[in-house]
């Protein structure tokens, strides 16, 4: 009874430990990774076009992996292509109606023509959508990050008193960036500590309402913090960007969730440890910049 009972309190601990390990490594993944991304928004330009253009591509890699281990067969050359393209438009703004225009033709010849010589054509029009779809859900969305930050680097003033002065494509990319991950982590502690009522329990059983509100109450004053001052915003209009932030990358996450839940799979790779695929890592981000995008130009 009593080697029973020691086996049942070790067993017991064994899940807490994992939780604690894999606490700790996302911990270390974003002392790592949130440096290199801030570094990128500081340089903008072909840099940060750059690392754009990596996230986009591993990313599409994870997508296309899921896709054919659930028997799907995408052309992965036309979606880099078209992805890369969007994201080429916005270094050459002169040319870029033309190259998406361009691009978005040739994209789709290109996908026919293969589609019309293949062997096997059971699924063929499933495997045609899905080679656009993934470029339109990674590679357009990414562009917009580009497109928000603009292309003037940052830079130290240094005449009077040492100051960072950041242009205003800086500061919108860093409210969209802090106020995603500001709700993304107080919704993680919120839901783990306080959830009781779940958001969406057919896709993500995980998430919950107090997660949510947890999540939004961060990203409040993380965009009060970024946008006030910096920007001048009138702080009730950074509440509500705070609110479209979170709803952004809510949807963000969950359609994220249910692509996942569809393919079957937990991860959409194991490329940052303890967070899992790049996907994991900037499907709120997807969205959100988008309407961060549109906002910026509204007000």
């Amino acid at each position: 009874m009593q080697v029973n009972s020691n086996n049942k309190q070790t067993g017991s601990l064994k899940p807490e430990r994992k939780g604690v390990s894999s606490l700790l490594l996302r911990w270390l993944s974003a002392l790592v990774l949130i440096p290199l991304v801030l570094m990128f928004v500081w340089f903008g330009g072909w840099a940060a076009f750059a690392a754009t253009l990596l996230v986009v591509v591993l990313s599409a890699i994870e997508v296309h992996r899921m896709l054919l281990n659930a028997g799907y067969h995408p052309l992965i050359w036309i979606s880099f292509g078209l992805g890369g393209l969007f994201l080429l438009s916005v270094m050459w703004p002169g040319q870029r109606l033309f190259l998406l225009e361009s691009g978005l033709g040739v994209a789709l010849l290109g996908s026919f023509f293969w589609l019309l010589f293949r062997r096997q054509l059971d699924g063929a029009v499933v495997d045609w959508a899905l080679t656009l779809a993934v470029p339109i859900y990674l590679g357009w969305p990414m562009s917009f990050f580009l497109l928000l930050r603009g292309y003037d680097p940052g830079r130290l003033q240094l005449q009077s008193a040492p100051w960072i002065v950041l242009p205003a494509g800086a500061w919108w990319l860093l409210a969209t960036l802090l106020g995603v991950w500001a709700f993304d982590g107080a919704a993680f502690f919120a839901g783990r500590h306080f959830g009781r009522h779940k958001l969406a329990p057919a896709i993500s059983p995980a998430k919950t309402w107090e997660g949510a509100a947890g999540g939004l109450l961060l990203c409040c004053i993380s965009c009060l913090v970024v946008t006030v001052l910096p920007l001048g915003l009138p702080w009730y209009l950074a509440i509500v960007l705070a609110v479209c932030i979170s709803f952004a990358a809510t949807v963000g996450d969950l359609a994220e969730s249910l692509i996942k839940r569809q393919m079957h799979v937990k991860d959409s790779g194991q490329i940052v440890p303890g967070h899992g695929g790049m996907l994991d890592r900037i499907d709120s981000l997807l969205f959100a910049v988008v309407i961060v995008y549109l906002f910026a130009h509204i007000v």
